[in-house]
């Protein structure tokens, strides 16, 4: 990748962070129960689901498990640093925030879990050349 496709991607990371803080606010989501936050993950999982398997189709077969892994590093390591600045300096909770707030660290791994299998299964669908 390019490094203007670099540098939009952690663009569009941090906006999109910005925007999960402030729909999070005032308690960065500690004030839903965790039966909520249980199916608004499970929602955005599905939601991450089918981004994966709309932007990974749409990309070259050569490039796919490329763009699958920084697509991962993207969507998680900007995330990882934003939340440990927020809730593990800011708001002092240390470590510990990734217990108090499971819902964010879920992410951390799930998108891994998510893109770079994607990219497999589209490669093992693609039809065979004879």
């Amino acid at each position: 990748m390019s490094p203007k496709k670099h540098t939009a991607l952690l663009l569009q990371a941090s906006v999109v962070w910005i925007v999960f803080w402030l729909a999070g606010l005032p308690d960065y989501f500690q004030q839903y129960s965790t039966p909520v936050m249980g199916v608004v993950c499970t929602f955005l999982s599905v939601v991450f689901t089918l981004y994966a398997v709309y932007v990974l189709g749409r990309c070259r077969e050569d490039v796919r498990f490329s763009r699958a892994f920084w697509l991962s590093v993207y969507y998680t390591i900007p995330f990882a640093v934003y939340d440990t600045l927020y809730c593990g300096w800011y708001l002092g909770l240390g470590a510990g925030f990734l217990t108090s707030h499971w819902y964010l660290t879920v992410f951390y791994f799930s998108i891994w879990l998510t893109f770079i299998p994607v990219a497999w299964l589209l490669k093992a669908a693609a039809p065979k050349a004879p």
